[in-house]
């Protein structure tokens, strides 16, 4: 069985109480927030609608338009945005939360999301807690993204049985999860009863594509996303039928030299005719399955926000890919590029990509790790805006949340502002100057403060 790598790694974040200055922040709810002079992203299509006013009250925007037509009150907190870019806030639809029993450390998670534009995030390790977590981010007892929950893993430890399977389903239903999370270990006895009764019940199933499953059943499942291309190369691969699942590697990573790309329009066309959502993680791949050395991430500033021993857990899993006796640099440029050819297909056909990147995970830093999806997602060939999309327009969609991921007139106020025009330059999506979550403005100068008490190193 593959390792479970969506488990590893994730329990080595945080410790220390966050203070959120939440009667500061509350204080806002009432009273009018003024971006003057912004220049506007509205995602609706590609374009910037430069010189605009827009008017947010009680967590939804009640007005926008030319500065000179547009009314505010006296007393409204006014925000120079003049020469700055206004963008719907991004979602993260691979997050993780740690999966433990206590809150407190949950927050440090939540912050480092929200200081990187992102208002939305989906957790894929779920854990009885993360209901509470919600529940008090929904009523703003605790500051946080949208958060939607998955339940606990799904896998080849915990679901032996196609009873058992089935009993989950109904449990992890009953409890209140958003979502079920697949894990690698399933096989053709138990996943059946998984997906039929999700059916059933109605809730939808996410996450990786079991080896002994395999993405075309998948497919006709109708999983409500697949994440991290779990099982597409397989899928491409002449004679995969006969290899054990050790010998494909992670995410195929010991095959991809060999697959076919003539049999990547069929694949698609199955996950656009099924309307499945698809989650690169392109980030943990490129990070992780790529040639380079542990050496060239673990300088990245980012890498402050994390522990030492995490970092280290980090590079010897790095170090364990490349050295490796199936590894080669050659093998490893084949999987990133047959992974990106993957990501660039779905998009050019139809298939609807969702922004997410698998964090934390192999030098992938909460809320950072989105900004280098993005940057991928261009690499792979989408425009900016394409991109930008996959985080805001596609996630509104998916979640059935026809007022958000737009800048417009009644939407929710889930809002980043920039410094530069990300429209241009992914890269731009970094250069935050302030936060719009519900109710609450977050300016550059808080989210440094907060940012700086949460440096490990």
């Amino acid at each position: 069985m593959r390792p479970l790598s969506c488990i590893v790694l994730i329990s080595l974040l945080v410790t220390s109480c966050l203070p959120i200055l939440a009667q500061e922040l509350t204080s806002n709810r009432q009273r009018e927030i003024v971006f003057k002079a912004v220049n506007i992203i509205p995602m609706d299509q590609e374009r910037v609608i430069e010189n605009q006013t827009v008017v947010v009250k009680n967590g939804r925007i009640t007005a926008l338009g030319n500065n000179d037509k547009v009314k505010f009150s006296k007393d409204a907190i006014v925000v120079d945005a003049k020469g700055k870019y206004l963008t719907p806030g991004w979602a993260e639809i691979h997050a993780h939360v740690p999966p433990i029993d206590d809150i407190e450390p949950m927050k440090e998670v939540l912050i480092l999301y929200l200081a990187n534009g992102i208002t939305t995030i989906r957790g894929m390790l779920g854990h009885p807690k993360h209901l509470e977590l919600r529940s008090k981010i929904n009523s703003g007892e605790i500051l946080g993204p949208h958060f939607y929950a998955t339940g606990p893993s799904f896998n080849g430890q915990t679901v032996k049985t196609a009873e058992r399977g089935a009993a989950m389903v109904r449990e992890q239903k009953a409890a209140g999860y958003d979502f079920l999370k697949l894990h690698p270990g399933l096989t053709k006895e138990t996943f059946p009863a998984i997906a039929k009764t999700a059916q059933e019940v109605g809730i939808p199933f996410v996450g990786h594509v079991s080896f002994n499953v395999g993405v075309w059943r998948a497919i006709d499942a109708r999983y409500s996303s697949i994440d991290h291309l779990d099982g597409f190369i397989e899928a491409i691969t002449p004679g995969v039928d006969t290899l054990a699942e050790q010998e494909t590697g992670q995410f195929a990573s010991w095959i991809a030299d060999r697959a076919d790309v003539s049999q990547i329009p069929k694949l698609v066309n199955g996950l656009r005719t099924n309307h499945i959502r698809v989650v690169p993680t392109q980030a943990l791949a490129e990070r992780w399955l790529s040639p380079f050395p542990a050496e060239e991430f673990t300088d990245d500033p980012e890498m402050k926000y994390m522990k030492p021993e995490q970092i280290k857990s980090w590079v010897n899993a790095k170090n364990g890919y490349n050295n490796n006796p199936k590894f080669s640099k050659e093998r490893a440029e084949k999987l990133i590029q047959i992974r990106r050819k993957l990501i660039y297909e779905c998009q050019k056909n139809g298939v609807e990509l969702l922004l997410g990147s698998d964090a934390p995970q192999i030098f992938n830093v909460p809320g950072f790790s989105i900004h280098n999806e993005l940057k991928y997602l261009v690499d792979a060939g989408l425009t900016p805006y394409e991109a930008l999309r996959t985080g805001t327009v596609n996630v509104a969609s998916y979640l059935n949340k026809p007022d958000s991921g737009v800048i417009k007139t009644g939407n929710v106020s889930d809002l980043v502002l920039l410094s530069g025009n990300p429209l241009k330059d992914i890269n731009q999506t970094r250069t935050i100057e302030g936060v719009m979550i519900g109710t609450n403005w977050l300016p550059k100068d808080y989210i440094q403060q907060e940012l700086k008490k949460l440096e490990k190193q």
